[in-house]
């Protein structure tokens, strides 16, 4: 007959940066609303918004059109690459 034994292990939790809640700008509490919080959060919050308000590019759903309040956001009117939005969301987080 073979013994099984359990053990205890403790789990130590970290928060990483990602989790951590940030300050966000004027600009971008007019698109995900008020904070502090998570850059995840803010992520997720800004493709509801770009969703709802159907602003990727129908030919090419990489691209955000932004309407007036991205635009402020994006510092540009124009289309810009969903990779390339998060650099310029940094800007308004501290």
């Amino acid at each position: 007959m073979a013994k099984t034994t359990t053990t205890k292990t403790t789990k130590t939790t970290t928060t990483s940066k990602f989790m951590k809640p940030m300050n966000i700008t004027a600009d971008l509490t007019a698109v995900v609303g008020p904070g502090p919080m998570p850059r995840t959060e803010v992520t997720k919050k800004l493709w509801a918004y770009i969703k709802k308000h159907k602003l990727q590019d129908p030919k090419n759903k990489r691209n955000i059109v932004p309407d007036e309040r991205l635009a402020k956001v994006f510092d540009s009117k124009k289309a810009i690459n969903m990779f390339d939005m998060t650099k310029k969301v940094n800007k308004h987080l501290s």
